[in-house]
């Protein structure tokens, strides 16, 4: 076990930790306690008062009400609907982005330096650029009947123009599609990143053993990039869940017709803001985010101890 042998060990100890750790209590512990206890009080207040948020934490302003709040999101179809439309925009993000981000890696590894510096610059441009910009070129992309995607490929193939953005069954889908086109350059520069880390006698001993795609994955890509997976599906978890911006600028922050594109940031942003409930109710809006909190993390933990048991065996 580490030990401290000196006080000039503690004082180094203190110094590297001590920012760190002042930083994590402001920025992160606070913050929470704040949340969690105004979680736990009612929303009774003068919506017209423009400090509305201060008046929890400063004025005592409103009671406490235990989990009341947390009780009525319960019942609560929207807030189940916006849980669903995020679990479904994740998962089909996780089910194109990393598959399709792998094979262009592989793709990318095989070319001249001088190119695969080009087209990984091209790939990256989505992500590189600002939410805000992006989702408008997307959503010019797929807007009406002059959208690109309908001039390009879905009225020349002879299909009725689809309208993406106003269609229920086709806004989910664009959402999926445009964080796909953000993060499959990101993501494949990790992945390129991992594919020249791995040693150059292992590629000798797949070539010499005559091994086929199938069986480069499960002896060498897989055991060597595992943990890269696992990095980039914990990523893109968490940047779907806290995704905002994108749904915002193309959706206007009303979750699209029928509630089809309603992510749950985009109804916690209506139920704490006038855009949906009305009015001001931040304490509604708290418990929302304390409740998804151990939901996220279970996914998270189920997404590590498969890894750790595949490592096992």
């Amino acid at each position: 076990m580490f030990q401290l042998e000196s006080k000039r060990d503690r004082l180094s100890l203190i110094c590297l930790l001590g920012p760190f750790l002042g930083l994590w209590i402001a920025f992160w512990m606070i913050p929470s306690l704040v949340g969690i206890d105004l979680s736990l009080r009612d929303a009774g207040f003068d919506s017209s008062k423009e400090s509305a948020l201060f008046s929890f934490t400063q004025t005592g302003n409103s009671s406490y009400i235990g989990i009341g709040n947390y009780l009525s999101l319960l019942d609560d179809r929207k807030f189940w609907k916006s849980l669903l439309n995020s679990s479904l925009y994740i998962s089909g993000s996780l089910l194109i982005i990393l598959p399709l981000s792998f094979v262009l890696a592989i793709c990318l590894r095989d070319l001249g330096r001088r190119m695969q510096a080009i087209l990984l610059f091209c790939l990256m441009i989505p992500g590189l650029a600002m939410p805000s910009v992006l989702s408008n070129l997307f959503y010019l992309f797929f807007h009406g009947r002059e959208g690109v995607l309908n001039q390009l490929l879905i009225i020349p193939l002879g299909f009725d123009p689809i309208h993406w953005m106003m269609d229920p069954n086709f806004i989910l889908l664009s959402m999926i599609l445009q964080c796909v086109w953000r993060w499959t350059g990101i993501v494949t520069l990790y992945f390129l990143c991992g594919l020249s880390g791995i040693p150059s006698w292992q590629y000798e001993v797949v070539k010499m053993e005559g091994l086929g795609t199938i069986s480069k994955f499960r002896y060498l890509w897989f055991p060597n990039l595992g943990n890269l997976f696992l990095f980039a599906a914990v990523f893109l978890t968490v940047e779907g869940l806290a995704s905002f911006s994108g749904a915002y600028v193309m959706l206007g922050g009303s979750g699209g017709i029928l509630d089809s594109g309603l992510l749950f940031v985009t109804y916690l942003y209506q139920v704490a803001f006038p855009g949906g409930s009305g009015r001001f109710d931040f304490p509604t809006a708290a418990a929302m985010s304390v409740l998804v909190v151990p939901l996220v993390a279970l996914v998270l933990f189920g997404i590590l101890r498969i890894r750790r048991s595949d490592s096992v065996e």
